[in-house]
């Protein structure tokens, strides 16, 4: 007999755990789970959700909707430190029956305003008068009677980055945190669970050591600066412990707290961490410690201006070990341990003992170069960790307060070492797996593997550029196309929602109306001036509607709104026309591949094409947006903007015969996927013609960082998917498979970071961790596998997968908002296609097998929930391969794999 789904999980807001939320009315969410017996076509049409707050009654509220998602709270406010328990049931199938209840969930308020905050800003008695600034230790005893414990609570930050022990164990297994804000703006603050770590009728101690982290540290690159937000680090740090029997008792950072320097000397981001094993004094954070006479008074400091705030990302944490695969010696007689994979965190050694004075150096880098450790990409960064030896063995050491990007670690001063002498820990933000993609070429497996390997790297605290060299900066360009990707293979809402409020929030603090190029910006004024950028400064509008087509939130678009109308209202350099001005310099399609190594913004496509064609798209984006947070009358002059713009683009640089000014791919991918001609024919003359300049450039990659991301896209859309397909293939100089051909185990900066004789690109700027390049893979999952959103949050789903090239079959799986959703595809004999597809409760899909229209609205047919399979015949060689255009003379040669 058929069976109601289940509730897999309650969640609240865009939140990981529910513990220090900073919201009094936080919205609800579940999930279903569904087996081969749950009633198809499942549909919700009521809820119950069950409410538990303290000793009072629960309360029950009956919601007749078929919203699961981000539902309304519907019970009164919480209160600052209020927790709730919740649990949800919900009604459907062909009787309105009730599912079983899901289990309790709980969630937290933390501080929700600035009056909850006792605690003071502590920092050391020694002011240090320059940097590097060495961390510093903070520790406090207290006595905890015999107790009934209700709960403990620790609520903390730092101006730096901060760890924190109870009687000697650490709290949390948080990294860097409370994390990279806009310090002026906003201050993270992390909320603990701490009371297993109490001991009763005991003395107990809390102890607390805080680096400079990204606050004090230098930031930036031709050298960059220090002590851009302050020149002190300082703890804030609130223990609340509640009872069943007895007083409250409340620890906060104070004057009566003692501070001592740490035994790390140093700790940078960009430099790395020196350990002097002579200086550690043992036991400094348990309860025993016999040496705190020693120790001064903390002196109170200033308490930071910015709101203190509960961040909705998670925080960074140690996510996989990876052991190496090989000690390498270099012709210098260098010692290289190679952990065989590109990745960002630390080096973690089980056990080193060595003469005392000795210095062991770990010296980090990604790639090698004529054999030896390739450091010249890192520029200045020093990504050096330094161990000084007492004598005695050092266990268990990592550095703390620090990250590196790299592959290859250089060890001297240390030469017992074998494969087991040491393992790399990879840190990120601790992102939920959502999506994932395989299909039956090994080579593009690889290609998806890397493009997760570099988001992986880049989404530390917030979403880099790069994460080994000096610079690890909130790029909004890189961002901007990598959203729709990024949001796919993980849950980024709260983490990306965190930081467009950062960019928010410093954008709005001027009257220009321009964000920065990076979030938190860093660059000064003197070294890139604050100029309006398109594709960049883009983000403002693209990223927020990017999250909303994948979560379905409109709280996010709400919130970044009047970001987005300083933006196109006044922060854009108009000319004449109302499009962009053609005297101002465009990043435009940044890092062309025939641009020179030392000017990458030297592009094919005009920078103020680039421009005009993003500044369309936009205008269209936010009257879309507008008109979803009920401002109507701008919904309606956005609208107009976008008529009169795109005729006036089209008079510009397009031709009655559909050719474009400029005559590049990029340009005629981006009129093409942006919808900026509206003539038919005018239509499928630029996709003839792009087909054209693609298999004129031998189906090597001809883009930049606007084209780039769309040109698979474009080429789809236009009608030539084949060519699409042996885009990818392609395996030489620039192409997306000519990494893979080099060992890349990420995505690279540059299509030529690494050339063909193993010598890295001379080019100043050249990384092997960059994620924007790894666009296509919204491709792979929209065309490839075939699945997309149909409304924002894929509670209706399109399943259109286009096979081709020589890929004989595709999978895919992402966790939606309602559930898992899975589409698999195979190519049999005699041209059998075969689409299984499985649809969550409570959504549905529309189906368009290959052949059958291109009508994303008409054709097709619709599918409740359940498990499907469609069967249908279609031959993916029809076309296959596409030759290049080529002179006679030459000889063709198929370098595709």
């Amino acid at each position: 007999m058929p069976t109601q789904p289940s509730i897999q999980s309650v969640s609240f807001e865009q939140h990981a755990t529910g513990l220090g939320i900073g919201i009094p009315r936080p919205r609800i969410s579940w999930k279903f789970t569904s087996n081969k017996d749950t009633i198809p076509d499942w549909k919700q049409t009521a809820y119950d959700i069950e409410i538990r707050r303290g000793s009072h009654i629960a309360e029950l509220h009956n919601v007749k909707t078929a919203h699961s998602v981000l539902v309304p709270w519907p019970s009164q406010p919480l209160q600052s430190r209020e927790s709730a328990q919740v649990r949800v049931r919900s009604y459907g199938g062909p009787n309105d029956e009730p599912t079983e209840w899901s289990s309790w969930s709980t969630v937290e308020i933390g501080l929700l305003v600035s009056q909850d905050w006792s605690a003071r800003a502590i920092t050391s008695s020694i002011k240090q008068s320059e940097g590097p600034l060495r961390p510093i230790r903070f520790r406090k005893t207290f006595k905890v009677s015999p107790f009934h414990l209700d709960s403990a609570r620790l609520y903390i930050t730092s101006l730096g980055v901060f760890q924190a022990y109870i009687n000697g164990h650490a709290v949390g297994d948080h990294c860097m945190a409370p994390g990279w804000t806009s310090y002026n703006h906003r201050l993270n603050y992390e909320v603990f669970d701490v009371s297993p770590l109490l001991k009763a009728n005991d003395d107990n101690v809390i102890a607390v050591e805080v680096a400079e982290g990204w606050y004090a540290t230098r930031l930036g690159f031709l050298g960059g600066q220090r002590f851009i937000y302050g020149d002190e680090m300082a703890l804030i740090a609130q223990l609340e412990i509640k009872f069943q029997d007895q007083d409250d008792l409340t620890i906060i950072s104070d004057a009566s707290w003692k501070s001592h320097f740490s035994s790390l000397i140093t700790s940078e981001i960009y430099d790395g961490e020196v350990f002097d094993a002579r200086e550690e004094q043992e036991g400094w954070n348990e309860q025993t410690f016999s040496h705190e006479g020693s120790w001064d008074a903390a002196r109170e400091t200033a308490f930071p201006s910015a709101d203190l705030v509960a961040p909705n990302a998670p925080p960074v944490r140690v996510t996989e070990i990876v052991k190496p695969i090989e000690i390498i010696k270099t012709p210098s007689g260098k010692t290289i341990v190679d952990f065989g994979q590109n990745l960002v965190g630390r080096v973690r050694i089980p056990s080193l003992t060595a003469p005392a004075g000795e210095i062991v150096t770990l010296i980090h880098a990604e790639v090698l170069e004529n054999r030896e450790l390739g450091t010249r990409p890192l520029r200045v960064a020093k990504c050096t960790d330094t161990i000084i030896s007492a004598g005695n063995e050092i266990r268990d050491w990592a550095p703390h307060f620090t990250f590196h990007g790299f592959r290859y670690v250089q060890i001297d001063g240390w030469n017992a070492i074998t494969l087991s002498s040491l393992v790399a820990e990879v840190m990120h933000t601790d992102l939920t797996r959502t999506g994932w993609f395989n299909c039956s070429h090994e080579m593009v497996n690889k290609l998806h593997q890397n493009a997760t390997w570099s988001m992986r790297g880049n989404f530390l605290s917030i979403p880099t550029d790069c994460p080994q060299r000096d610079e690890r900066l909130g790029w909004t360009g890189d961002i901007q196309v990598f959203g729709p990707s990024a949001s796919f293979l993980y849950d980024t809402a709260g983490m990306l929602g965190d930081w467009l409020k950062d960019l928010s929030a410093e954008q709005l603090a001027h009257d220009h109306g321009i964000p920065f190029f990076v979030t938190p910006n860093v660059i000064p004024e003197a070294l890139w001036p604050t100029l309006p950028q398109a594709v960049w400064d883009d983000v403002t509008v693209l990223l927020p509607w990017a999250l909303y087509q994948s979560y379905g939130d409109a709280d996010i678009l709400r919130r970044q709104y009047p970001s987005m109308k300083a933006w196109v209202d006044t922060g854009i350099l108009r000319g004449p026309d109302n499009l962009w001005d053609d005297n101002l310099w465009q990043l435009g399609d940044w890092l062309d591949p025939t641009a020179p190594p030392d000017h990458p913004g030297n592009s094919r496509t005009d920078g103020t094409l680039v421009a005009d064609a993003y500044l369309v798209h936009v205008t269209r984006t936010l009257s879309s947006i507008a008109r979803i947070v009920d401002q109507s009358a701008d919904a309606t002059r956005y609208e107009a903007d976008y008529e009169v713009l795109k005729a006036r683009f089209q008079k510009k640089y397009v031709s009655p015969s559909g050719l474009m000014v400029g005559d590049t791919q990029t340009g005629l991918a981006l009129a093409i996927h942006f919808d900026l001609v509206d003539d038919p024919a005018q239509i499928t003359s630029m996709g003839a013609r792009l087909a054209r300049l693609v298999r004129k450039s031998s189906f090597q990659v001809s883009t930049g960082f606007a084209g780039t991301p769309i040109i698979t896209h474009a080429l789809t859309k236009a009608g030539y998917p084949q060519l699409a397909y042996r885009m990818l293939q392609e395996k030489t100089c620039p192409s997306w498979m000519y990494p893979i051909t080099m060992g890349a185990t990420t995505i690279w900066e540059r299509w030529d970071s690494m050339r063909p004789d193993g010598s890295v690109n001379p080019g100043e700027m050249t990384s092997f961790n960059h994620y924007a390049l790894g666009s296509i893979i919204n491709w792979l999952h929209r065309t490839v596998a075939g699945v997309s959103p149909l409304e924002p949050g894929w509670q209706s789903v399109l399943v259109k997968p286009i096979p081709g090239g020589t890929v004989t079959s595709a999978e895919v799986a992402y966790d939606t908002a309602y559930g898992r959703l899975e589409c698999r595809w195979t190519l049999g004999d005699n041209h059998k296609f075969k689409l299984d597809v499985v649809v969550p409760p409570n959504s549905k899909a529309r189906i368009i097998l290959p052949g059958e229209g291109d009508d994303e609205k008409q054709d097709g047919r619709w599918i409740g929930s359940g498990s499907y399979t469609f069967e249908t015949n279609f031959n993916s060689q029809v076309g296959w391969p596409p030759k290049p255009l080529i002179p006679p003379m030459w000889d063709p040669v198929d370098s595709f794999v």
